[in-house]
């Protein structure tokens, strides 16, 4: 794959903007089906270059978004609310008047998070060992979404470095008022404290259901994840951090056992099961049942959201087929079928699809005579390593526009118009 060089940007964007930006799904997926001034009332806000950042733009079609894009080429997209006037006239507009009406319930998981949890990276690095957690994340939160809030539209995207976010896009959930969409992040939240919080996670007796179901996506990848990559009880000082999290009564005699076992594999079995028979008897540390594996394997994995991302109407979050500025890699959406096999490395940059352009413009030249202009496009991101995330893309767009064609036959039906 050929190396990103920051410093090419302002070559490569305009190429990424005229050839490559899937413009007709996107157009189609905000626009949902043509909802009154819905596009016309979205604010789009664009980083250009020396970080000059341009709030409350917005925009009569997708096809004016289309052509201001290859106009100022920026570095970065966010996508913000609907208001309740054209983003762009807001200054005209009373003050107080000017307010966000709607927007898609969004998810940002941000790697940096675990920094406690992780040993192989921290900060903006990351690695295959712990992407697993961002697997562990979109497994647990789209089950919670589909299973348990009911929703059905959901689009999850690679942010370009070291996340991933989650757009929430069904008709109702779109009009939800911060105050819901907070209980909602609440509900999907376990991981509780700062830095100076030893015990992030502490479940009672009966364990809800939505927990439970946690734990099951967790176990699927603890042991290659937590006992192998990050060898969590590989030393004593790191089997130390494990056992400050398990009741008093528990942690002196695994203290004691702990150095006779050979590995964080055995280890772990040892603390397993001495929880797990308390479950089983029921009887714990005279208090009942005890859940501190299921503590300690939350703490380490389940998904730690940014609540204020989610539950504030007016805040921004980064556009798929957005590009990173930093890796040059593009926002892609993550296909849910294939999750596990996701690898954030192979995501193409802006650099090797622009490369890949240049490879199949040789032999392809002379088809384009004569040719509209979208039609090449179309022909342009399929000769490249982007049309397969181009393709999920579009199903789910597709998803949304099927939904919307079956309630619009329903309620004619109802209305008994055939």
């Amino acid at each position: 794959m050929a190396r990103f060089e920051p410093a090419a940007l302002p070559e490569l964007l305009p190429v990424f903007y005229r050839r490559l930006f899937p413009h007709g799904p996107y157009g189609r997926w905000l626009s949902y089906g043509g909802v009154k001034n819905y596009f016309q009332l979205r604010e789009f806000s664009f980083t250009l270059r020396d970080d000059v950042y341009l709030r409350f733009q917005s925009f009569g079609s997708p096809q004016e978004l289309e052509r201001e894009l290859q106009k100022i080429n920026p570095y970065k997209i966010d996508i913000g609310a609907v208001y309740s006037h054209r983003p762009n006239q807001h200054n005209t507009v009373h003050l107080g008047a000017f307010q966000p009406q709607e927007k898609e319930l969004v998810f940002d998981i941000d790697m940096t998070d675990y920094d406690d949890v992780r040993t192989c990276c921290s900060l903006a690095d990351i690695c295959s060992k712990c992407w697993t957690l961002m697997t562990i994340a979109v497994r647990i939160i789209d089950r919670a979404l589909v299973e348990d809030l009911g929703v059905q539209h959901r689009l999850w995207v690679y942010s370009g470095r070291r996340g991933v976010h989650c757009w929430v896009c069904d008709d109702a959930v779109r009009k939800w008022s911060p105050a819901l969409r907070a209980a909602a992040v609440e509900y999907l939240s376990l991981v509780k404290g700062g830095a100076d919080t030893v015990k992030k996670v502490n479940l009672s007796h009966p364990v809800h259901p939505f927990i439970r179901r946690s734990v099951g996506v967790v176990e699927k990848y603890f042991e290659e994840y937590a006992l192998l990559g990050q060898d969590i009880l590989g030393s004593p000082e790191r089997w130390d951090k494990v056992l400050a999290l398990i009741p008093e009564d528990y942690r002196e005699p695994l203290q004691a056992e702990f150095p006779k076992k050979k590995d964080s594999v055995q280890r772990w079995e040892l603390l397993r099961g001495r929880m797990e028979r308390t479950r089983a008897s029921g009887r714990g540390v005279a208090l009942g049942p005890c859940y501190a594996d299921w503590e300690v394997m939350l703490q380490f994995c389940f998904p730690r959201l940014d609540i204020n991302v989610s539950k504030g109407l007016g805040h921004l979050l980064k556009s798929p087929f957005s590009v990173h500025p930093k890796t040059g890699r593009v926002s892609v959406p993550l296909d849910l079928q294939r999750l596990d096999q996701f690898d954030p490395f192979a995501v193409p940059t802006i650099t090797s699809l622009c490369h890949e352009l240049d490879t199949a413009g040789s032999d392809g030249e002379q088809e384009d005579v004569g040719e509209t202009e979208p039609k090449r496009r179309t022909r342009d991101y399929k000769k490249t390593s982007l049309a397969p995330y181009v393709r999920v893309f579009e199903q789910f767009v597709e998803g949304m526009e099927s939904t919307r064609r079956g309630e619009r036959i329903r309620r004619s039906d109802l209305q008994g118009d055939f």
